[in-house]
C-alpha cells in the first residue's frame, strides 16, 4: 500500500465535512475523534463518523479513524467501532509504548495503522515503537510534541528539527512511511510549501493536512517533477549501460538508489 502524500484531517462530529472528502482527492483522511472532539461530544461524534465512513462513495483515498489516546475514557469504545466500521485503518495519536500498537493491531484485524508521534516520551521511544505488518507510516505532530517539552512553536521550526529528524530515522529503520507536521496557517500558502519542502528535504513522504486547500500544495511538492523524473531515467539508464558521469556529476551506487527512489514515488518505471 502507498504512503499517502496527503492525510487531511477532518472533524468526526462533522458528517458533511466527512462528506466533502472527495471534493480535495486527499491520498488518505483521517475522521478525527480526539482533537477536533470536545470532551462532551465524544460518543455522538464516534457514531457519526462511523456513519459518515460508511456513507462515503467507493474511491483511491484512504479512509482511516482516528481515535482518542491509549488510556483515555474513549480509547476502547473508539478502537471498537472501527474495528467494526467501513474504515480501512486507524490514526493511533500519542503512541508511547510498543504494547500499545501491539493491542490495536491484535482488535483491528487486518485494518492497517498510522501512529502518531507526538510527546518526548514518543519521541524518544520512536526506534521501539516503529513496526509490525500493520503499521503503514508514522507522523510528527509537532504542536502536541513542543507542548509537551514546554517549547515554543515558531515559523521556521528550528525548536522541532531534532525531534522531527529523529521520527523520519525511526520510519526508515523500520521500513515504514514517513508524515510530516502540520502547518496551522491554513491561509498562509508559501509557509506551507516552504514547510512541506523542508520536510521533503529530510525525507518524509507526505503531510498532514488541516485544511482541504493543503491538499494539492502537498501532492505538488511530495509528487517528482517531471525534471527530476527524467534525471532518474537518466541516472538509472547509465548504471545499466556503464556510464559514470550524467550531466556532468559522478554517477555511483548511492546516486542510483536514490534515482529508484524518485521514480517510485512518481509511480513510474525506469
Amino acid at each position: 500500500m502507498r504512503v499517502p502524500r496527503s492525510l487531511l484531517f477532518v472533524p468526526g462530529g462533522r458528517a458533511d465535512m466527512v462528506a466533502k472528502v472527495p471534493r480535495s482527492s486527499p491520498d488518505a483522511v483521517a475522521v478525527d475523534l480526539e482533537d477536533a472532539v470536545a470532551p462532551g461530544d465524544k460518543d455522538a461524534a464516534r457514531a457519526t463518523a462511523v456513519e459518515a465512513v460508511a456513507a462515503l462513495p467507493g474511491s483511491a483515498t484512504l479512509v482511516l479513524i482516528r481515535v482518542n489516546a491509549p488510556g483515555t475514557p474513549w480509547y476502547d469504545a473508539d478502537v471498537a467501532a472501527v474495528a467494526s466500521s467501513a474504515a480501512d485503518g486507524v490514526v493511533l495519536p500519542k503512541l508511547e509504548d510498543p504494547a500499545q500498537l501491539a493491542d490495536l493491531a491484535r482488535r483491528i484485524g487486518d485494518r492497517v495503522v498510522v501512529a502518531g508521534l507526538e510527546t518526548g516520551r514518543g519521541v524518544a521511544r520512536a526506534r521501539e515503537l516503529l513496526g509490525g505488518p500493520s503499521l503503514l507510516a508514522a507522523y510528527f505532530g509537532a504542536e502536541d510534541y513542543i507542548a509537551s517539552v514546554g517549547g515554543r512553536r515558531s515559523a521556521s521550526s528550528r525548536e522541532v528539527l531534532y525531534a522531527r529528524s529523529e521520527t523520519l530515522l525511526a520510519t526508515r529503520l523500520a521500513g515504514v512511511g514517513a508524515l510530516d507536521q502540520t502547518v496551522v496557517n491554513v491561509r498562509d500558502t508559501d509557509l506551507f510549501r516552504a514547510d512541506a519542502a523542508e520536510g521533503r528535504d529530510l525525507g518524509y513522504d507526505g503531510k498532514i493536512c488541516i485544511h482541504p486547500a493543503q491538499v494539492a500544495l502537498a501532492h505538488e511538492v511530495f509528487t517528482p517533477s517531471d525534471e527530476e523524473v527524467a534525471h532518474a531515467r537518466k541516472v538509472v539508464g547509465a548504471a545499466r549501460s556503464g556510464v559514470g558521469v550524467v550531466d556532468g556529476e559522478m554517477v555511483d551506487d548511492v546516486h542510483v538508489r536514490m534515482a529508484a527512489a524518485v521514480l517510485s514515488r512518481a509511480g513510474v518505471q525506469a
